[in-house]
């Protein structure tokens, strides 16, 4: 078959004519195609097996504006799968078989397009241009479906806005084939063990114990004033690279991060601002940006929100303040769903995640001071099924310490954890298990019960249990003979403690 000069074939038998060419010398406006790229594509692919493999990631049928020019791409690639021949010939042949050959305007029409080709050696171009226009074409039909939609009586725009959403982005997966919808984010077998699996330097804490991994979320769960926001804040700090450390533990540094500050925003900005000075202004105006406020819409109502905050503001860190603000029902299913759908969209556009979130009130059979799991999350379990990692503090509205529990682990477990919050400061440390025999020898009058709970616990005023406990601490001490006590006193007064020297045994 000679390549000859392109000269394309604009005319061809009735069968071949598209029902849309109705409109063409009618004035009528038409719908974006490009008829003689569709005709050089097919004609390249009757030269060489190469064509079809380089046109076939770019093209579907759906793609080919004239219906018989979808029917030939078919057998083209029918005949090509079977490692045939695509010649004019072949295809001639394959049409015949399945009752499509005088459709397509017959054996004539099948030359016409391998003598009218320029040949295989452009075709991915061509292929290209048919790709676009068909691309064009099904932009205009959710246009002006979105228009008769807008136009009805009682339209509910974020209604029309989930559907328009939906529609795109199925347009967009239909453009290309092979890297559209259903291929973007398939990868082989052996891609995703090496890729995925293959370990990756955590967010926050080391390999062996990971507080916050790569491309997954990390949830820190607790009740109100526990200092969730406060732990959040340093991880923020420490993502703009002004920290390195948060809890003793590392924090890799980020470019951008995103912190949706929905829950009472001008309290989490004074929050903040206990970490910020001055000449932090210049980094804090280029690389964090913070909603204030409600999102136009709730997460199960437009799961792709998300992803799309993060990309339009080019962040590659999300901080949620908080969940409850963020989807419509926490015990739905439906809406939890959704929910996590959003999340791993999220996630998968290379973005990193962190969530605060909020636990069930205390109920009647829960183990006072027992370690906390992940049914004190709130909401369905579909929240923590989701979540790579899920911390939960544990303490009373505004205290100084505060228990760190790692519910849901993604190596080794971390803590528990006694943590300590500079209320003033905005910072947290981890406390170091404190020597009771210590604190009561650098006390020149001794301890009771309540002052060494009050050391032990950081409260001014603390709690009966924490005195109890203190009071056995004690008790232990002077019945190993490390302490020494007052005279019992009368009525509500404690018992004095004072520490009794160490002595060395001398060994002969």
């Amino acid at each position: 078959m000679p390549q000859g000069t392109f000269q394309p074939a604009r005319t061809a038998s009735p069968q071949t004519s598209s029902r849309f060419d109705a409109g063409e010398g009618l004035g009528l406006p038409m719908p974006p195609h490009h008829l003689e790229a569709e005709q050089a594509v097919l004609g390249a692919c009757m030269y060489t097996a190469a064509a079809v493999d380089a046109v076939r990631p770019i093209l579907q049928a759906a793609d080919f504006y004239r219906p018989a020019h979808a029917d030939i791409w078919r057998s083209v690639l029918s005949l090509r799968d079977e490692g045939s021949p695509t010649d004019p010939i072949a295809l001639g042949e394959e049409l015949g078989r399945i009752g499509a050959l005088a459709r397509v305007g017959g054996v004539a029409y099948l030359h016409t397009l391998a003598s009218a080709t320029p040949g295989p050696g452009n075709c991915d171009y061509y292929a290209e241009i048919v790709r676009e226009k068909a691309e064009l074409r099904r932009l205009q039909a959710v246009a002006a479906q979105t228009l008769q939609q807008s136009g009805n009586e009682g339209a509910d725009p974020d209604q029309i806005r989930v559907h328009l959403q939906s529609a795109l982005e199925i347009t967009a997966g239909r453009g290309v084939s092979g890297s559209g919808r259903l291929g973007r984010f398939a990868v082989d077998g052996w891609d995703f063990v090496s890729e995925y699996g293959a370990q990756v330097p955590p967010i926050w804490g080391t390999p062996e114990q990971t507080g916050w991994a790569s491309g997954e979320s990390m949830m820190l769960v607790g009740p109100p004033g526990v200092g969730k926001s406060t732990i959040a804040h340093q991880l923020v700090m420490a993502r703009l690279g002004f920290q390195r450390l948060v809890l003793g533990m590392p924090v890799t540094e980020g470019r951008r991060v995103l912190y949706l500050a929905m829950d009472r925003p001008p309290q989490i900005a004074r929050a903040l601002r206990r970490l910020v000075r001055p000449e932090d202004e210049e980094i804090l105006r280029d690389r964090l940006v913070v909603w204030a406020g409600p999102l136009p819409t709730t997460l199960d109502r437009e799961p792709n929100l998300l992803a799309e905050l993060a990309a339009h503001h080019d962040a590659d860190t999300v901080v949620i303040d908080s969940i409850k603000d963020i989807v419509g029902k926490l015990t739905d299913d439906e809406a939890v769903g959704a929910y996590n759908r959003a999340r791993q969209q999220l996630l998968r556009s290379g973005a990193e995640l962190l969530e605060l979130h909020h636990q069930r009130k205390a109920t009647a059979d829960a183990k006072p001071g027992g370690r906390p799991t992940l049914d004190r999350v709130y909401g369905t379990t579909w929240f923590t099924a989701g979540a790579g990692s899920v911390m939960i503090l544990s303490g009373g509205a505004g205290n100084t310490v505060v228990e760190l529990h790692h519910a849901k682990t993604v190596t080794g477990e971390i803590g528990p954890l006694t943590v300590i919050h500079d209320h003033q400061r905005g910072t947290s440390r981890v406390d170091e298990p404190l020597d009771p025999y210590k604190l009561l020898h650098d006390a020149p009058n001794g301890l009771t019960s309540k002052e060494l709970a009050a050391q032990m616990t950081g409260e001014l005023d603390p709690s009966a249990k924490d005195q109890e406990k203190a009071r056995r601490v004690l008790k232990g001490l002077f019945e190993a003979g490390q302490a020494t006590k007052d005279q019992e006193l009368g009525g509500n007064r404690q018992v004095r403690y004072r520490a009794r020297a160490r002595h060395m045994v001398a060994v002969s």
